[in-house]
């Protein structure tokens, strides 16, 4: 089976890269180094992907760990063989810029380059039948590893755009705390489900079948497969997290969490023209301003947006609220406090 590869990266004139980039750059390199002189070897970490039934954008990332042996008897090793970095391990672990990394799906087979963050974020053509299918990753020297990726049918014109942080669970810390914990806090037990969210979405699921709901966050990719488990734990509908990748760019000292926001929704809008999105978030950041804005562009694709009102403590300690009067978009517009009154509101105007 024929292999593609992107065009080399020398043919194309890469940006200038600002400073703390070039230092970052240069720690991964010593770090990596290190890492590869203790024996460590790439592995590839899965996240879900998303397409239609004619292409699928795929997520991944390359880190260096440990190798686990074939011979391998523990359970807890033989389950990092099968599913890849878990926990904090995939934070400390070093990545692995431009690495190749080899996509096989739908008897589609290409390779392309992790980029300097180790991260694998692209769109293969391939044909493929609605719902739940799977890709295989690996690159040089590493196991194979499957990644989920949902199929929306040509036939499907509602899904769900969700926020994380206040909207589906309760982290309960000061705003600027809230990176370190989910750093060093991976334990999907020490997070609290947003009441009623999780069967509000479960009802919406219900009433549009096929359906994707996608867990749209400010979040670094090191806590995909925390969130995940979270999801799953609590009951929540399965789905891609779209999530970014913390520290410097080539021409900033921080990626803008809300471009990232904004960026990823009108791509959505491009790629899923016939879908009119469900956009819920909270009143604690920049949700609502986010979603006014996308409404106001393209008001044909939002079929209502739901906002979840913060208590006075969570207000606090996420830095204050927006206005909810001043959105000033001409769409469906609901909020409240917890999942079940926020499934009235959205009953109310036809949407349950």
């Amino acid at each position: 089976m024929p292999v593609s590869s992107p065009v080399p990266a020398g043919a194309r004139q890469r940006p200038a890269r600002h400073r703390a980039a070039r230092v970052e750059d240069w720690i991964h390199e010593v770090r990596e180094r290190w890492a590869r002189g203790r024996g460590h070897v790439p592995t590839v970490v899965p996240y879900t992907g998303y397409g239609s039934t004619e292409w699928v954008r795929v997520f991944c990332r390359v880190l260096l760990s440990k190798p686990v042996r074939d011979d391998e008897t523990s359970p807890r090793r033989r389950r990092r063989r099968n599913e890849g970095i878990r926990g904090w391990r995939s934070f400390t672990s070093v990545p692995v810029g431009d690495i190749p990394v080899t996509i096989e799906v739908g008897g589609e087979r290409i390779e392309v380059p992790a980029d300097r963050g180790g991260v694998v974020d692209t769109r293969v053509p391939v044909r493929l039948e609605p719902g739940w299918n799977r890709a295989v990753l690996r690159t040089h020297g590493s196991e194979p590893v499957e990644a989920p990726i949902w199929v929306v049918g040509p036939g499907v014109d509602f899904g769900i755009v969700s926020d994380v942080d206040d909207t589906v669970m309760v982290t309960a810390l000061p705003r600027p705390f809230v990176a370190a914990w989910n750093t060093f806090v991976l334990d999907e037990h020490a997070r609290s489900p947003t009441p009623g969210m999780a069967v509000l979405y479960e009802r919406l699921a219900r009433q549009h079948p096929g359906s994707p709901v996608i867990y749209l966050s400010t979040g670094a990719w090191n806590v995909a497969p925390t969130l995940t488990r979270f999801l799953s734990r609590n009951l929540y509908p399965a789905g891609p997290l779209l999530l970014t990748d913390w520290g410097p760019t080539h021409d900033r000292w921080f990626r803008s969490g809300k471009a990232h926001k904004s960026e990823n929704l009108r791509r959505l809008a491009e790629e899923f023209p016939h879908v009119r999105w469900l956009l819920i978030g909270d009143d604690g950041q920049h949700d609502e301003e986010l979603y006014a804005e996308f409404a106001r562009e393209h008001p044909d694709r939002v079929a209502a947006i739901a906002i979840r009102e913060l208590s006075p403590g969570e207000a606090v300690l996420a830095g204050g609220r927006t206005k909810a009067d001043e959105h000033g978009a001409d769409v469906p517009w609901v909020s409240a406090s917890d999942g079940a009154t926020l499934a009235d509101r959205l009953a109310d105007i036809g949407m349950l």
